[in-house]
């Protein structure tokens, strides 16, 4: 199983994304920027239905 990206990457993935932002539309701003599907699965799984910064996703995704 693959680690979940690092700060740097998951930026890379989240670029474009205007925050706050809700679960499905990040979730497809992360998949049309390339993100793994372990990262995806991640967000589909979260009990978060808006982000309110890159640091409310990084919590989520255990960072």
């Amino acid at each position: 199983m693959a680690d979940l990206p690092d700060a740097i990457e998951l930026q890379k993935y989240l670029a474009g994304v205007d925050y706050p932002v809700g679960r499905h539309e990040l979730i497809g701003i992360a998949e049309d920027n390339g993100a793994p599907e372990q990262l995806l699965e991640r967000l589909r799984s979260a009990d978060v239905d808006e982000f309110d910064s890159p640091t409310d996703v990084s919590s989520v995704l255990g960072g």
